[in-house]
């Protein structure tokens, strides 16, 4: 498996097609949100964005709501820059991922240190269920004027399909901040410092299994 600096498991192949934004995901979200994440190293509490990710808000808390992420690890640490997980068990057997939700990293949220974004594969439209909180300040995981668009992605697949390639010269459309850390960030922190190997196919995994063991809403 590649790097996440590589941007997380690049896929040969694009595939564009139209989001519509959920009736659920409206204004009747935009409501403080909080979620406790006890993992095998201690809490952390996330505050959530509603209102500048409602998409990405609605489709994590429904996983909350559907114990989806507890007994998961954390599968990939990388120092000073990001842990990730969600999508694994401790022996590591990949979870259900789910359906792939639009992407909301021009939402004007920045992937600065202590934010949770989701994780997805090279697609813009990828992310599923798999999330990460930076360790520093990640700007080049950030949406921008020089992003890359979805009309630029479907014009690349078009042409991989007639047997050419030209890379595009603009950067990735950007990784969809939707919470950020309140409580418990010297944990997350814990985490980040934690001796990582290659076990199998996971280059940054723990040596030590970092469990979720429950993601929970705060009423």
């Amino acid at each position: 498996m590649m790097t996440f600096k590589r941007l997380l498991l690049f896929a040969a192949s694009i595939s564009i097609l139209p989001f519509a934004i959920p009736a659920s995901a409206t204004s009747e979200d935009n409501e403080e949100a909080h979620v406790r994440i006890t993992t095998s190293k201690g809490d952390i509490v996330v505050e959530l964005y509603p209102e500048k990710a409602p998409i990405t808000v609605r489709n994590f808390l429904e996983s909350v709501e559907a114990g989806a992420y507890d007994n998961s690890i954390f599968h990939r640490v990388i120092s000073n820059f990001m842990i990730q997980g969600g999508g694994y068990t401790p022996e590591l057997e990949e979870l259900p991922a789910g359906e792939t939700i639009p992407n909301e990293a021009d939402n004007g949220l920045r992937n600065l240190k202590g934010t949770v974004a989701m994780a997805r594969l090279n697609e813009i439209d990828s992310a599923r269920r798999q999330f990460f909180i930076n360790l520093a300040d990640n700007a080049h995981l950030d949406h921008s004027a020089d992003s890359c668009t979805r009309e630029d992605e479907q014009k690349q697949a078009q042409a991989r399909q007639r047997g050419l390639y030209k890379p595009l010269g603009c950067r990735t459309f950007g990784y969809a901040v939707f919470g950020k850390v309140i409580e418990g960030m010297d944990v997350v922190e814990q985490i980040g410092a934690a001796e990582t190997a290659r076990v199998d196919r996971f280059p940054n995994m723990p040596v030590e299994p970092i469990v979720i063991e429950t993601v929970e809403p705060l009423k």
